[in-house]
């Protein structure tokens, strides 16, 4: 029998999707998991993508995505340092953005909701990764039309969104480097990462601000200029990009 929450409701049948994500991983290599977690996601509920972001002071870092335009709207909020995944990371509880179109939700993120819906995404729904003190990430899921999840569709959100909290903590870590095998795409993510903090440090110095606003002018470069953090950040590492004279 399927269990009942405080009212009475029968909640979603927790086999039904632990199922359907025993079947979307199975067979999948390390670095396809994240991206098939997200394609489950879209099967189980009204949304026409799904991303997975890890997320480490304020700057997210992108597992997988179920298409590009969930991957693009997911690097556009980690470029803008605004948007639904970075409220729900913050806060630690899901962020509900219905309306990108009209509304608070579009005076909450006027920019991101501008770039979102030049997009074609019309809804996002960001639920925070972790437990009840921590909050690793992110599972963003991002549909085309405005609309609410009602409760059922929220407690199957909740559900995926714990399943994939399990399943990126039981992801290997690998701990010699001279043996990376499937965990190759792991060190590629911490170089990303890293880069993005070198660069802030390299700005840091040429600037002589505080980090805060070295990451600041980095997204505002990347946002002026239409490409991502990384990008800039990559520039600025290969010293093609000095802000001091930028």
């Amino acid at each position: 029998m399927r269990p009942r929450d405080e009212h009475g409701e029968q909640g979603p049948d927790p086999a039904a999707p632990a199922d359907r994500v025993a079947n979307g991983v199975r067979g999948a290599g390390v670095g396809e998991i994240p991206a098939r977690l997200c394609g489950v996601a879209v099967e189980l509920l009204p949304v026409t993508g799904a991303s997975v972001s890890l997320h480490c002071d304020g700057m997210p870092v992108q597992l997988g995505a179920s298409n590009a335009q969930a991957a693009y709207v997911t690097e556009l909020q980690a470029t803008l340092g605004d948007g639904p995944s970075q409220s729900a990371a913050q806060s630690g509880a899901p962020v509900l953005a219905c309306d990108l179109t009209a509304g608070r939700d579009v005076q909450r993120w006027p920019v991101f909701a501008q770039q979102a819906t030049a997009a074609g995404v019309r809804a996002v729904y960001s639920m925070p990764l972790g437990n009840d003190t921590v909050c690793v990430g992110t599972l963003d899921l991002y549909r085309d039309s405005p609309g609410d999840l009602d409760d059922r569709e929220l407690r199957t959100a909740r559900l995926m969104a714990g399943m994939m909290t399990v399943a990126l903590m039981a992801l290997p870590r690998v701990e010699d480097p001279g043996e990376l095998g499937d965990d190759r795409w792991l060190h590629g993510l911490t170089t990303d990462h890293d880069q993005v903090y070198q660069a802030t440090g390299m700005i840091m110095a040429q600037l002589g601000v505080a980090t805060d606003e070295a990451l600041a002018r980095l997204r505002a470069h990347a946002f002026a200029h239409g490409c991502t953090a990384l990008d800039v950040a990559r520039d600025v590492v290969a010293h093609r990009l000095r802000f001091d004279s930028a």
